[in-house]
C-alpha cells in the first residue's frame, strides 16, 4: 500500500465517509460496520481500534477474512474507479503492547476520546489484495 492510500484512509472520517469493514461469521452471516479509526499501519497492514466489541469483533474471532471499503467522492485526486478502493485481507487482534499502542495512536483524536482508558483492542489486517470499484486489481500479495 502507498502513503497516498494511507492519507486517503486518514482523511475519510473528516470528509464524512468513514471506511466500512465487512466481516462474516463462520457460518457466513455478513456484517458491515463503519470504522472511523481505520489507518495504514505499515505498507502491508491496516489497523483499527475496536472499542465496541460488537459484531465486527465477534465475526473476526470466528472468521478472519475481511474487506475494507473506502469510497470518497469528495476527493477527485482519488483516481481509481468511483473514488473507491476495496482492501481484502486477514484480520487479527494485536497481541503486542507496541502494536496495540501504535494502532491507538493512528486512530483519529475523536476515536481516541471515545476510549480514553484504552479498553478496546487493536485489529490488524494483513492486506492480500486491493481492487477498485470495477474489480481491477491495484495491488496483490505474491
Amino acid at each position: 500500500m502507498t502513503d497516498e492510500m494511507g492519507h486517503w484512509l486518514a482523511i475519510a472520517p473528516d470528509d464524512g465517509v468513514p471506511c466500512l469493514v465487512g466481516t462474516a461469521t463462520k457460518d457466513g452471516k455478513p456484517q458491515i460496520s463503519p470504522k472511523g479509526s481505520l489507518a495504514l499501519f505499515d505498507p502491508e497492514t491496516l489497523s483499527f481500534w475496536e472499542r465496541t466489541f460488537r459484531s465486527s469483533y465477534e465475526a473476526i474471532e470466528e472468521n478472519a477474512q475481511v474487506v475494507v471499503y473506502m469510497r470518497n467522492p469528495k476527493r477527485p485526486e482519488i483516481t481509481y474507479r468511483g473514488n473507491t478502493l476495496r482492501f481484502h485481507g486477514v484480520a487479527r487482534v494485536a497481541t503486542s503492547e507496541a502494536d496495540r499502542e501504535r494502532a491507538f495512536q493512528l486512530s483519529s483524536k475523536r476515536e481516541q476520546e471515545r476510549d480514553p482508558e484504552k479498553k478496546g483492542v487493536a485489529i490488524l489486517i494483513r492486506v492480500d489484495m486491493i481492487e477498485d470499484l470495477g474489480g481491477t486489481i491495484v495491488q496483490k500479495r505474491d
